[in-house]
């Protein structure tokens, strides 16, 4: 039986991560282990995890370097050679797990394959309630979510998505799930990408140019993102031309990425 890794990416919001990590107890199938890939956050986020290691059904790892700005991919590279698991299952330190989340994306994971899911949206105005209430539970008529539609679970409709060779306008890396070996195998993520946007379409787009194609986890693998004000946009352009050069000239591998961890 193949083992997974869940990893969590998390910066300084554990009121948030508090609910994620309940929301992982309660999963259907759980992985070998439980990552926070933490890009800095403070002590309050340490506490927390430590909190939660007591009766935590799996080991609970807290991965952490220095806050030296948005380094996603560093932190992310780092979590993913430390994990066990021959698969890697993903998602963020703001988005509650579907109770099925996990069990998804273990039954439709396939050698070559990545897969991506929905996500819904928790608005601003739910958030006092969401929080007083630590609420992990939603459904299509839930108060405080918007396209309502992602939040359909209907495994039988799952079905009618099929494999597919080119990227997807609709992936979002807060839920997504790939094959460590094809991970190592394009050089990880790419740490020149610092500064919000593009780290995860990047690497899905070398994985794709290097023969790895994608399915959508359409009506199952669901999370459901805590609203949050919009992160600095101030790289977004420079990571936008590495992205662009990948896809121009169709590379598969960074030169500044995870083999640097590898041991």
């Amino acid at each position: 039986m193949i083992k997974s890794s869940l990893i969590i990416s998390t910066y300084n919001w554990p009121q948030a991560l508090e609910l994620v990590l309940i929301s992982v107890k309660c999963q259907h199938v759980l992985p070998i282990e439980v990552i926070i890939a933490d890009d800095g956050s403070t002590n309050e986020t340490k506490e927390l995890i430590e909190t939660f290691k007591a009766d935590f059904p799996v080991p609970l790892i807290h991965v952490w370097h220095e806050d030296q700005g948005f380094n996603k991919s560093m932190i992310l590279n780092k979590a993913i050679i430390k994990s066990k698991g021959d698969y890697i299952i993903q998602s963020d330190g703001d988005c509650i797990l579907h109770a099925s989340f996990v069990k998804d994306h273990l039954s439709f994971l396939k050698k070559n394959q990545y897969l991506f899911g929905s996500r819904v949206n928790i608005q601003a105005n739910h958030l006092k309630r969401l929080f007083s209430e630590k609420q992990i539970k939603f459904n299509p008529f839930s108060k405080g979510i918007k396209k309502r539609t992602r939040a359909l679970y209907f495994p039988f409709l799952s079905r009618f998505y099929k494999v597919q060779n080119n990227f997807s306008k609709k992936f979002r890396g807060c839920n997504t799930s790939f094959f460590k070996s094809d991970c190592i195998a394009v050089n990880g993520y790419n740490e020149d990408i610092t500064g919000w946007g593009r780290e995860d379409s990047e690497l899905m787009l070398r994985l794709h140019n290097n023969g790895v194609k994608t399915r959508r986890l359409r009506y199952r693998g669901i999370v459901f993102h805590i609203w949050h004000t919009e992160k600095s946009k101030d790289r977004f352009e420079l990571n936008d031309k590495i992205e662009q050069k990948v896809i121009n000239e169709s590379l598969t591998w960074c030169e500044n990425g995870i083999n640097k961890y590898i041991i």
